[in-house]
């Protein structure tokens, strides 16, 4: 099951409450879901949970059901239908609409005074035209519904709760949506589902740490990399001056440093310096290193 199934099966969880706060649902579901007009409201959904709430909502909401509800297709999806004028008036009458208007539909911030009405119309809204993405990949949520204008009223809804969403057009519909972990958090949290925003903390967490050991190890690989590079052009430079009979040439301290480097090829410089007889810096060892190198790029 997708993380976004979980999400709604979370929002499903919670027993229907106040009449108003069924009606606000209800709106959101509506104004977000596949068809809502004067002459049908089509719900389309393959969540098993809303497709268990969705009739007891709209009982609860209107005191009616849906005048059909199909059985799952074999993709998971069921549709519930609305055809009946009288029902598709008292549902438009609920919402502060007529039949007969030629209004564009929107969202009616009259029945959502109430906060609790408010967070009831963005669980619906997210419920039937809502996604987050898996937070193991990336963090995105988003709404979508193909009614411009109550697109427009739902970003400002959200504004007025906090939350500022990006917004764009596609394929006609109308998008509102949120890239940012610690916000996603929070917007599910006011929906409704804190459990699933706990597991969106948790998998932030998971995914910093494991970032945290990656840059480490490409660090650590990095530096060792960089070690053995520096060894070997040391290496080279040693056997550059045994082959001129140069070594027994040079001070006490180069000739100890030299045979050092070449009995311990894959040693830190700090660890020659510890092996050294009697043991010197890091940087005294470095300098010792860096004048080998010299004496064997000389003519």
């Amino acid at each position: 099951m997708s993380f976004s199934s979980n999400v709604k099966r979370e929002l499903c969880r919670p027993p229907l409450g106040k009449h108003c706060c069924a009606v606000a649902e209800a709106f959101g579901v509506l104004l977000y879901a596949n068809t809502f007009s004067p002459s049908l409201i089509k719900i389309i959904t393959e969540c098993e949970d809303l497709a268990a709430r969705l009739p007891k909502l709209f009982k609860r909401a209107f005191g009616f059901g849906f005048d059909s509800e199909s059985t799952p297709n074999p993709g998971g999806k069921r549709t519930f239908l609305i055809e009946d004028l009288e029902k598709l008036s008292h549902v438009y009458h609920a919402f502060g609409f007529s039949l007969a208007s030629q209004l564009t539909l929107h969202v009616n911030f009259g029945i959502l005074e109430e906060p609790c009405c408010q967070v009831s119309f963005l669980r619906g809204a997210f419920l039937a035209g809502g996604s987050v993405t898996d937070p193991a990949k990336r963090y995105h949520l988003e709404l979508t519904t193909s009614h411009q204008k109550a697109g427009r009223e739902t970003e400002v809804l959200l504004l007025e709760l906090g939350f500022r969403p990006k917004t764009a057009a596609r394929n006609g519909s109308y998008v509102l949506y949120f890239k940012h972990s610690n916000i996603i958090e929070d917007l599910l949290t006011t929906m409704g589902a804190p459990v699933c925003a706990m597991a969106l903390m948790e998998a932030k967490v998971e995914k910093e740490l494991r970032n945290g050991v990656n840059r480490r190890v490409n660090c650590d690989t990095a530096n060792l990399t960089k070690v053995v590079d520096a060894a070997q052009d040391q290496i080279a430079a040693i056997k550059k001056l045994e082959a001129r009979g140069a070594l027994d040439t040079l001070s006490d301290k180069l000739r100890s440093a030299a045979a050092l480097r070449a009995s311990n090829p894959e040693a830190t410089l700090a660890e020659l310096a510890e092996l050294s007889d009697p043991p010197v810096s890091k940087s005294a060892m470095n300098h010792r290193m860096r004048k080998l190198m010299e004496l064997a790029s000389e003519s």
